[in-house]
């Protein structure tokens, strides 16, 4: 514990200017008289620590010493601390864990750049999703904690296509893609590996039984995800009215959006499902029509008749 406590306060000490006594006993819930042995005995241990007394003064760390970084430059440190920071959005890991690692990081930099650290600030990266309830977070705590310890989970899940069904699963491990969070795992229905989107699982269950890992590795269940979308894509010609503009722009590649002189968009572009390009196209409702290939035109006109049915309303044709 001790241990622990020194390398707490030398940290402190290297990411601020100046920590009073008993700002270090509050944050490590010690007395004062545990601080004063254990600044003495980072003296001891040949760290600089010098104190002022006066209603400003407190402890610090000489300007003249520094950490040993010899292996990470002052860009890769404020790139790593930005990265990192990135990752905390997530609430992937416990929020006091996360914050001393930050402050190791920030203690790498030499004292000398610390008037450079703001260079590091000026990206920011946010992975928090949208939708993020209490719930979310329950679900994602639980199968966290199942992987780590290899139980079995059960649940309720829902397809693409709509059906829910029960599973019993072996849970591999958690990834965060386009800001949504997934469950590798290996599927006892299934006998396979399968991916669980969290937001889709209901009436989690974790198990007390365990499981014994198998030799699939986070790579490897990773190519077997991706490998699905690896399928022929099909080309299509979209054309939107200039007031769909900004979407566009958002949705596509910039070297398949070409400007007509009347402000409308060509989109020539490919998609992997007619399903997608399906739903891609009534999103935008009627600042969109398919010009190419026809036979996809005609089945979202028709996918859009069986809408206007469902209010009630009738093929004029």
């Amino acid at each position: 514990m001790k241990l622990e406590r020194l390398m707490t306060i030398t940290i402190l000490l290297l990411n601020r200017k100046r920590v009073q006594a008993q700002e270090l006993a509050d944050q490590l819930e010690v007395s004062l008289r545990t601080i004063y042995r254990d600044l003495e005995s980072l003296g001891q241990a040949g760290i600089p620590i010098v104190s002022y007394t006066g209603m400003e003064g407190g402890y610090e760390i000489m300007d003249s010493f520094r950490l040993d970084r010899q292996l990470l430059s002052f860009h890769e440190l404020t790139a790593l601390s930005t990265a990192l920071r990135g990752l905390e959005s997530t609430k992937a890991y416990d929020s006091s864990n996360m914050d001393l690692l930050l402050s190791k990081v920030g203690a790498m930099v030499a004292q000398a750049e610390q008037g450079r650290a703001g260079e590091g600030q000026r990206i920011h990266i946010d992975f928090t999703p949208w939708k993020n309830s209490q719930e979310d977070q329950s679900r994602y705590d639980s199968l966290r904690q199942a992987v780590d310890e290899r139980k079995l989970v059960r649940f309720n899940y829902t397809s693409r296509t709509g059906d829910e069904q029960g599973r019993e699963v072996e849970p591999m491990a958690l990834v965060l893609k386009n800001y949504a969070w997934y469950l590798h795992g290996y599927c006892r229905l299934r006998s396979d590996y399968r991916i669980f989107k969290l937001t889709r699982i209901r009436e989690l269950d974790v198990q007390t039984g365990t499981f014994i890992r198998r030799a699939e590795s986070l790579a490897q269940l990773n190519e077997r995800w991706i490998a699905p979308e690896r399928n022929e894509k099909f080309s299509v010609i979209l054309q939107f009215k200039a007031s769909a503009a900004v979407s566009v722009m958002d949705h596509f590649d910039h070297q398949d959006i070409e400007r007509l002189p009347d402000g409308q968009l060509m989109v020539r572009t490919a998609f992997s499902s007619e399903s997608w390009l399906i739903r891609t196209v009534l999103q935008y409702m009627t600042d969109v029509i398919v010009l190419e290939p026809a036979h996809l035109a005609a089945k979202v006109k028709q996918t859009a008749l069986d809408i206007a049915r469902q209010y009630g309303m009738q093929d004029t044709e």
